[in-house]
């Protein structure tokens, strides 16, 4: 899992970086302003509509494939994947349809604040985002079948042609119709499930025409996947919420939650993805061989490699929330005001960057185990919090308020998370995990002190972007030689198998 999870990193990077590329681009030329609220609310609803369906088959095929390929196999596996493609095309169809019939009160819907122009464009760009529902569908399925094949290689590739076309697609936008931008999306996904496909076909998947919804594994699956659709819907109530809230604050307000949640992202895309990522078919296969006691290991190593990478992502971007989003966004259309909101997000979301990752690893814990009413109601009850604390918060602390309240929701509903966990399969190292996050948070925690006052004494000498990238150069320094001093066991198995290999060779 570990040399997977280090290939699927080294790949995620570089796709994050281009997808950072595409993101100061699109911040470059629109800034945070109507036309960018428009954009990104027209790339909400698509996913908000059809992303609980997708969650549903990402989360139900892979567990439901594996137990199908070990009791009657493969042939019977790609019957049930032709089965379920078939199906999702015909479901797809129909929420393009109603998408399409009722894209004004949808727009309405998500962004209460949108009048005139902003709503006019918004629609426009929402009518052209549905068709990319085709393209999202299939792809759920065909990631999932590479996973399962060993291939993780290409589905974390797919993020490159899809950033490709978007920054095209921004650039020709200036120049031609704003409408440009949202069909560059669509493309985009689109030259995703191109990537797919061929590599798909290698690892023995062929087309074949089977529409049965009373087949008993898609009857099984639809059993797994329906709590996962209930709880992602759920969350989807979440998005509106913040979205329509946003709406109303200030112009721009979508714009800089998107910009701060896709920093966020950043991290959570790098470590967390390509941990849980990896884990997630394996422990699945382990959960069909009734080998809990190598689940319940690999679930804890994925836990400490977590907090081993995100603890001092999230102390560095509390302490440095202003200087990144001005090193990363601050130029052309993006003002000082689009900074001051982008910052106060990117703080506030900072606190609960543990809690996305960790909840992220913990709910496949319960997926590949086929519970997936636990994560459901966990995520019920978050989204309830939330909404709450967004109503709240957002009165005090405008746009920050209501990151504040998506990171408290998350730390709160990953605790329930655990003991649930704990629960279900027994102890499985939460002494040594919470010993370990204690030396993690220590160890953090003196590189953000001294990162913060190396920055403060370069600055009369430098830039502040030479000196935060020199700060944060330092900070990494001093916490690589703490967690060693502090004996980390992840560092020290880290060590320990790097010094193995070198004397082998």
């Amino acid at each position: 899992m570990k040399k997977t999870a280090l290939l699927l990193m080294i790949i995620t990077i570089l796709s994050k970086l281009l997808g950072f590329g595409r993101d100061m681009i699109l911040a470059y030329f629109y800034g945070a302003s109507s036309i960018s609220d428009a954009y990104l609310i027209s790339l909400t609803i698509p996913s908000a509509i059809f992303g609980f369906i997708g969650a549903g088959i990402t989360t139900g095929y892979i567990p439901m494939y594996s137990k199908i390929e070990k009791e009657y196999g493969v042939k019977e596996g790609n019957k049930y994947t032709n089965n379920l493609v078939n199906i999702l095309i015909l479901i797809c169809t129909i929420i393009v349809a109603f998408g399409l019939l009722f894209t004004e009160p949808l727009v309405k819907l998500f962004a209460s604040g949108f009048e005139g122009e902003t709503l006019r464009i918004a629609i426009q760009f929402t009518k052209i985002g549905l068709v990319g529902i085709y393209f999202t569908g299939l792809i759920s399925v065909f990631v999932g079948f590479l996973q399962l094949k060993g291939n993780y290689a290409v589905p974390a590739l797919i993020g490159f042609p899809m950033n490709f076309f978007i920054i095209i697609s921004i650039y020709l936008s200036t120049n031609m119709n704003v409408a440009v931008l949202a069909i560059g999306s669509t493309l985009g996904i689109a030259a995703q499930l191109l990537l797919l496909l061929p590599f798909a076909y290698k690892k023995g998947y062929r087309y074949r025409f089977i529409f049965d919804i009373k087949d008993k594994h898609m009857i099984n699956m639809v059993y797994v996947a329906l709590p996962v659709i209930i709880g992602v819907s759920v969350n989807q109530i979440n998005v509106l919420v913040d979205r329509t809230i946003a709406s109303s604050i200030a112009e721009g307000g979508i714009s800089a939650l998107n910009y701060a949640n896709k920093m966020n992202g950043f991290i959570q895309g790098i470590f967390v993805l390509s941990i849980s990522t990896a884990m997630y078919p394996m422990i699945s296969k382990m959960a069909a061989d009734k080998n809990m006691d190598g689940l319940k290991q690999s679930v804890s190593e994925a836990i400490s490699g977590i907090n081993l990478l995100v603890i001092p992502a999230t102390i560095g971007a509390m302490i440095f929330a202003e200087p990144v989003v001005r090193l990363l966004f601050g130029r052309g259309a993006f003002d000082p005001e689009a900074i001051e909101l982008t910052s106060s997000a990117l703080f506030f979301y900072s606190i609960g960057m543990i809690g996305f990752g960790l909840r992220d690893v913990l709910s496949r814990a319960f997926y590949s185990l086929q519970d997936t009413k636990t994560p459901a109601i966990n995520a019920a009850i978050a989204v309830v919090i939330n909404i709450v604390l967004n109503i709240i918060l957002s009165r005090f602390l405008g746009i920050g308020g209501l990151a504040l309240a998506t990171s408290i929701s998350a730390v709160f509903c990953t605790g329930l998370l655990f003991v649930s966990l704990r629960k279900k399969v027994g102890p499985f190292g939460m002494k040594n995990i919470t010993i370990s996050f204690f030396k993690i948070l220590l160890a953090s925690g003196i590189m953000g002190v001294v990162a913060k006052v190396s920055f403060h004494l370069s600055l009369p000498y430098l830039s502040q972007n030479q000196s935060l990238i020199i700060s944060v150069g330092i900070g990494a320094l001093i916490y690589f030689v703490m967690i060693y001093l502090l004996k980390v066991d992840e560092v020290n198995k880290m060590i320990s198998l790097l010094k193995s290999k070198i004397k082998r060779s």
